[in-house]
């Protein structure tokens, strides 16, 4: 009886090591086909001159579709969607009256929308980066990415996790701009209207194609 114990002891203090934020984001790609999710982020400019800079705080919702299809829209302070259609990412600034196009083949992949959207497995997301797991805190799992390719715009990216819920990004571009996007509200697998995906410029606003 007492060798079971010691061996159930053993057991406990040993599980947590092997249930790390990979296993989590696994778990998270393989059981999240589409989602649904707001969010607030906050954007922190690197320190000028010794002086720590203002954060700037936006809020939205997010929603996408593997692996190709995904939207953020930004509601306050300023309107901002981004729209990922399969082919080409649109950024519509509705202040400026602007809309950028990109072929999408050209922009994803090594930027957080691959981590959490795009990737069809583990195994498609470590062609772009380099993954291991971070110190699990604040009660979440924990990956820390980095891009394979040195001249990527980003330095490094955490995600954090509670189980198969993705709740944290937080992003480190090559600037030192520190981008944290908390989720909440993350409904998984919900049915999504394919045309929410689908993006029209309004009549009247400028179209970049690059």
């Amino acid at each position: 009886m007492l060798r079971r114990l010691l061996g159930l002891t053993v057991c406990l203090l040993v599980a947590p090591l092997y249930a790390g934020g990979l296993d989590s984001l696994d778990a998270f790609i393989k059981s999240t086909r589409s989602g649904r999710a707001s969010f607030v982020q906050t954007v922190t400019a690197p320190p000028k001159d010794g002086m720590a800079s203002r954060p700037k705080v936006s809020t939205g919702t997010f929603e996408f579709v593997r692996p190709s299809r995904f939207r953020f829209v930004y509601k306050k302070p300023f309107e901002q969607t981004i729209v990922a259609d399969g082919q080409t990412l649109w950024l519509y600034d509705v202040d400026l009256a602007q809309v950028t196009a990109r072929k999408q083949s050209q922009v994803l992949g090594a930027t957080p929308a691959a981590l959490i959207a795009s990737a069809a497995d583990l195994r498609a997301m470590e062609e772009d980066f380099e993954l291991s797991d971070a110190q699990p805190l604040d009660g979440l799992q924990w990956v820390y990415a980095t891009p394979r390719n040195k001249d990527s715009s980003l330095s490094n990216v955490r995600i954090g996790l509670k189980g198969s819920t993705l709740v944290s990004l937080d992003i480190v571009d090559s600037f030192g701009q520190r981008s944290v996007l908390k989720f909440s509200a993350f409904e998984t697998n919900p049915a999504l209207d394919p045309g929410i995906f689908q993006f029209k410029p309004p009549a009247g606003v400028d179209v970049l194609r690059q």
